[in-house]
């Protein structure tokens, strides 16, 4: 299987991503959390607006995520690493559109919750996250030693794979 479908497989099958991001007092923020994503692989997720992640997300749109198949035996583990830009939705077209596609995932009910139970002040909201770059790890050599590295997909690779 090539870089590009193993991407679209750990993807398609691992539900929580992890998610760093800065505070915008540079403090650095990494959090895993339920994950679904879209035709495009936009990723999208609820949290509540309090959480640091959120909190730093609205500060500033840089993101990095990684999903990682921890389901395989010790030594065997592929990662996808996503750099993207990340939003918090306001558009209430585009959060029902995030809400179908998580509770979908999930095997939730999309309709019983709305879009206006992330707006305004309830507490949680819904976020999105729009890839810049993917890689996937793997690995060489340097001076006979071991060491991982990092292969760069190109993103319409990963979306027609």
């Amino acid at each position: 299987m090539d870089d590009a479908n193993k991407a679209k497989d750990i993807i398609s099958k691992i539900a929580y991503i992890t998610i760093a991001s800065v505070s915008k007092d540079g403090k650095p923020w990494n959090t895993p959390v339920y994950s679904a994503f879209d035709e495009h692989y936009h990723f999208f997720l609820v949290s509540w607006k309090g959480n640091q992640h959120s909190t730093n997300i609205v500060g500033n749109p840089n993101v990095f995520i990684v999903i990682y198949d921890s389901t395989v035996p010790e030594g065997t583990g592929k990662a996808v690493y996503i750099k993207a830009k990340a939003y918090e939705l306001s558009d209430e077209a585009e959060i029902e559109h995030a809400l179908a596609i998580l509770y979908t995932r999930s095997g939730k009910d999309p309709h019983k919750t709305h879009s206006e139970e992330f707006l305004g002040s309830f507490p949680r909201r819904a976020y999105k996250a729009v890839p810049e770059k993917f890689w996937m790890n793997s690995h060489g050599a340097v001076n006979g030693n071991y060491v991982d590295t990092r292969m760069e997909i190109q993103f319409v690779n990963i979306i027609n794979a």
